[in-house]
């Protein structure tokens, strides 16, 4: 699993890699077309992780349910977020991974509770969320 994990965070760091030097006002934008920001596309790759590694199956989550319900899948931008919002989604998306990965290795997910994606990915296992956390993450 050492793998996938140096998978998962090449990926996150990539993703933090091409965000972090942009403006607030370029992480708000919503271009024609879409229905969402690149903050919004940001703020969904971490909640997408903290639902299917922890809440689907019944544990808590490493983050507030303000943060999952604002961007999980179904919602979008209902505003711009500001710099307090921004640096705390850039703080979770270390943490968030950094937590993951810790609970892992000490056998924290002692069961798991399956799951379809609406990638119309079937994950049966804490190892299935891990392999596809990188699809999903690279898909946004």
């Amino acid at each position: 699993m050492e793998k996938i994990f140096d998978v998962i965070r090449q990926t996150r760091t990539n993703f933090i890699t091409l965000v972090q030097g942009l403006s607030l006002e370029q992480v708000n934008k919503i271009p024609a077309g879409f229905n969402n920001n690149i903050a919004w596309n940001f703020g969904h790759a971490i909640v997408t992780q903290q639902l299917i590694a922890y809440k689907v199956s019944g544990y808590e989550a490493k983050i507030g349910m303000d943060i999952i319900d604002k961007y999980r899948k179904g919602t979008k931008p209902e505003g711009d977020i500001d710099v307090a919002e921004w640096q705390l989604l850039m703080g979770y998306a270390k943490d968030t991974l950094d937590s993951l990965t810790a609970d892992y290795e000490a056998g924290f997910f002692s069961h798991f509770t399956p799951y379809t994606t609406s990638y119309g990915v079937q994950l049966n296992t804490i190892e299935d969320v891990l392999t596809f956390l990188p699809v999903h993450e690279a898909l946004h």
